[in-house]
């Protein structure tokens, strides 16, 4: 495409959108509309701030307490896996924040869970406590009263927004298009940090957004997901890493933005929207639970873990700065941390991560690996097909298959969609209690009864703001401009009922290093996003997320990927054929693939799961197809397009 055309295209891209600026003069008139909206008044007049009495918050002041004595850095960590119950802890922790809070994050929704923990800041923020929320543009709050009234709520709250495009916090389907036209490398580059501080001494770090899948409160699709708490110095780090993206210059108040702003100037400040909470009986369950100072003993501080060495190591927003001729380019921080570790590996590897798209220094460094002469073991815990969230992403990955296991000498599990022993309240995943509102019947045909994704709730409260986020760019793996809405989200399954997707991003190296954070490992988190994670050194702590990620690789939660039992004749052309096909550059047309997904079945011969390496695996597993409960039916052309042409995306991920 021309310059010219390029411009005329974002021109009448920009001129659609609505996007006009503010002028300087009127985005000073709506932040004083919001500023003077702002109720200065403290409910409170304690020095605690009337925070809540909470077993877990003052496990960061005995951190503290124990480092000053000690002289030495003293931490504890507790991991949260079950979605429900880090819900708990980030309400609790909230209520019994006595200075400060700080929340960084890359989806704020405005469901069930989300809106509990907007009225939990709040009521801190009325209380005297001073807030900050720090979202990224794409999947921020998305209705635009909503973000009127969070502008002008309290003086201790504040709002800002990264990177918004168009300096809009909603963006529409015109302004996307414009922003890919004039400035894909900008929109692209996101802030997939998500972090928690309370008081600076206790900190939340890990894969959760604000939305009710990451919590196992969605009707249809979840995300098995993990977190870990972790209280003591450390927490400083995470609280200055949160300043530098706070004071970057592409983190904008809410309301200096052009369509809060324009709002704002239209109709001064709005009231807050009244909550219409889909399952209340839940709300009223965690909103107990959080409360409860015995259960939050029990459930977060009996479980947590002394531990040794912890760094809090996290990308900063100039990461993002453009590249000049002759200069280095921007520093990247987490992700040379997580390659050494790797690299460090003499006996295990354990990783899970939702997308296995291997970039060329990632390739390198487990050639490197599988080069020794006693090469460390590599285990990979990641989505199947029927699991992910994000079909293109699957379909980057599945055209490597062969290499991964050959060449790399992987160890793969694939997720399945209905795990039978999830960390979770199956009870949660059951659908809504007759009377209240269920999810809408009508969906795209291309995505069958049983598909996930929409953020479509019923009738009684119709999806509202950002129609980007609920038609297109729901998955973490933002933007996938080039596929449909079709694509975009999980494909439909051969079952009903509501599943669940990996979306841990995990990593254990040789039962002594463990780390919880926010990196996928993908193009996208090294090249585009900031990122951040937890590593602690300590065998006790590595072998507790060790055992958590081994449970997601169990026959009854995932499939084993391995080599196909060879064909009695023309085996070697088969794998020939198979091999110059996954070299070209794009096309993947050999549709004989080196593996396949196998299921476990035990019996009196096969008591316990093999390695794919036994010479009695293919006597105790069974070939389940490369999409198993996918339903392809009619729709195999779509599904073969993805895994045929999908690894030519891997350049632009």
């Amino acid at each position: 495409m021309t310059l010219p055309a390029r411009l005329l295209l974002l021109a009448a891209a920009m001129l659609a959108g609505g996007c006009a600026s503010l002028s300087p003069q009127q985005r000073e008139r709506a932040e004083g509309i919001a500023v003077a909206a702002r109720s200065t008044v403290v409910d409170c007049g304690r020095p605690d701030r009337c925070a809540l009495d909470s077993p877990l918050r003052a496990l960061g002041g005995q951190a503290m307490a124990e480092t000053a004595a000690a002289g030495a850095p003293r931490h504890y960590a507790t991991l949260l896996d079950e979605g429900e119950l880090s819900l708990v802890a980030r309400l609790n922790l909230i209520r019994s924040a006595t200075r400060s809070i700080d929340l960084q994050t890359y989806i704020f929704d405005t469901d069930d869970s989300a809106r509990m923990v907007i009225d939990a800041l709040l009521d801190a923020a009325r209380r005297g406590v001073k807030v900050r929320v720090l979202i990224d543009q794409l999947s921020a709050i998305s209705n635009l009263q909503m973000l009127g009234a969070l502008a002008g709520a309290h003086a201790n709250f504040e709002l800002r927004i990264y990177n918004p495009t168009f300096g809009k916090a909603v963006p529409n389907y015109f302004d996307y298009a414009g922003s890919v036209l004039c400035c894909f490398r900008r929109f692209n580059q996101r802030m997939h940090n998500k972090l928690l501080v309370i008081d600076d001494v206790i900190g939340v770090v890990g894969g959760r957004n604000y939305q009710d899948d990451y919590y196992d409160w969605d009707a249809e699709y979840n995300f098995r997901d993990r977190d870990v708490v972790v209280a003591g110095p450390e927490v400083r780090e995470m609280a200055a890493n949160f300043d530098a993206f706070w004071n970057a210059r592409r983190s904008v108040p809410a309301e200096r933005l052009n369509d809060v702003g324009r709002s704002l100037l239209r109709q001064g400040v709005p009231p807050l929207p009244d909550p219409a909470f889909l399952r209340p009986e839940r709300i009223a369950r965690v909103d107990a639970e959080a409360d409860d100072a015995a259960f939050v003993a029990s459930r977060f501080v009996d479980t947590a873990l002394p531990v040794r060495a912890v760094s809090y190591v996290a990308d900063l927003p100039r990461k993002h700065r453009r590249e000049r001729a002759g200069q280095p380019p921007p520093p990247h921080l987490t992700e040379p941390r997580l390659d050494a570790l790797i690299a460090g590996a003499q006996s295990e590897v354990l990783l899970q991560t939702p997308y296995l798209v291997l970039s060329r220094p990632a390739r390198r460094l487990f050639e490197d690996l599988r080069e020794r002469e006693l090469p460390p073991r590599v285990v990979v815990s990641t989505n199947s097909l029927a699991a992910t969230d994000n079909p293109i992403v699957y379909a980057m990955a599945y055209k490597y298959k062969r290499r991964n296991l050959r060449e790399l000498g992987f160890d793969i599990h694939e997720y399945k969609p209905f795990p039978q022993d999830a960390p979770v309240d199956y009870a949660n995943l059951l659908p809504p209690p007759p009377g209240t509102a269920a999810p809408p019947s009508g969906r795209n045909p291309l995505l069958g009864a049983s598909a996930a994704g929409s953020n479509a709730r019923g009738s009684a409260r119709p999806p509202a703001g950002n129609e980007i986020e609920r038609e297109v760019l729901r998955t973490e793996t933002r933007p996938s401009f080039l596929g449909s809405k079709a694509v975009n989200r999980p494909l439909p399954v051969t079952r009903e009922g509501a599943r669940m997707g990996l979306h841990a991003k995990s990593l254990v190296v040789d039962r002594r290093i463990g780390v919880v954070g926010t990196h996928n490992f993908d193009p996208r988190s090294e090249n585009y996003n900031t990122e951040g994670a937890v590593i602690i050194d300590d065998p006790a702590f590595a072998e507790a997320l060790a055992q958590s990620i081994l449970r997601d690789t169990r026959p009854e939660n995932a499939w084993v990927v391995a080599p196909r039992q060879k064909p009695p004749v023309l085996s070697g052309l088969n794998y020939s054929l198979g091999k110059a096909s996954e070299a070209l550059p794009v096309l993947d047309f050999w549709p004989w693939r080196y593996a396949t997904n196998y299921e476990f079945r035990p019996g009196p011969d096969c008591p316990a799961p093999l390695p794919r390496q036994s010479p009695d695996f293919h006597r105790c597993y069974v070939a389940v197809g490369d999409f198993p409960e996918v339903a392809v039916g009619p729709k195999w052309l779509l599904v073969r397009m993805l895994t045929a042409f999908g690894a030519g995306l891997v350049p632009i991920l």
